[in-house]
């Protein structure tokens, strides 16, 4: 039995829900998203929220049951709050500007490197060694993310480079003389 889809996803103020076939799309104030389902499970709207229910007692009805739940809150917390992922940078010379939709990193490489931001996520540089990756859909604001973390990961002797902010370098020493 899956714990997680058993709970209903509540539909806040603002967002509606409708549900055609096994597809369910919500809008809301952000923007409006789209999910289809699996066969495996059954989606419907009652009471303000979402429920999701397995067909039969197979394996598979019980995996999908629960991630086409997750998939569902996502969606909504995606129109409502959305999705944000901020990047630190570190390293001397090694910083960030938005220079329209593109974002110009200088990463100690011979050149600059030049990041044309996707459709649908916004990216800011409020300082030049923080970036900011904010979406309504969590998958692309991860990916975009990621492909600017790509550029530079950081590195564990000196811990340079483009880093989650809060996340931990497992920090190595050098070579001893």
């Amino acid at each position: 039995m899956s714990r997680i889809g058993k709970k209903p996803v509540p539909l806040p103020s603002g967002v509606s829900a409708e549900v055609k076939g096994q597809t369910v799309e919500v809008k809301g104030p952000k923007g409006t998203r789209a999910f289809t389902a699996t066969d495996d499970v059954t989606l419907k709207v009652e009471d303000g929220a979402v429920s999701v229910t397995p067909r039969g007692t197979s394996k598979r009805a019980r995996q999908q049951w629960g991630m086409s739940r997750s998939m569902v809150e996502n969606l909504v917390t995606g129109v409502t709050t959305g999705f944000k992922k901020e990047l630190e940078i570190t390293g001397v010379g090694y910083r960030a500007q938005m220079q329209g939709n593109t974002l110009k990193l200088a990463l100690g490489y011979s050149h600059d490197v030049e990041f044309a931001v996707p459709q649908g996520v916004t990216v800011t540089a409020p300082k030049q060694t923080e970036i900011v990756v904010e979406g309504i859909d969590q998958q692309q604001v991860g990916q975009v993310a990621a492909n600017i973390r790509e550029w530079r990961p950081p590195e564990p002797y000196k811990g340079k480079g483009i880093r989650y902010k809060g996340e931990y370098i497992f920090r190595k020493e050098g070579k001893k003389k």
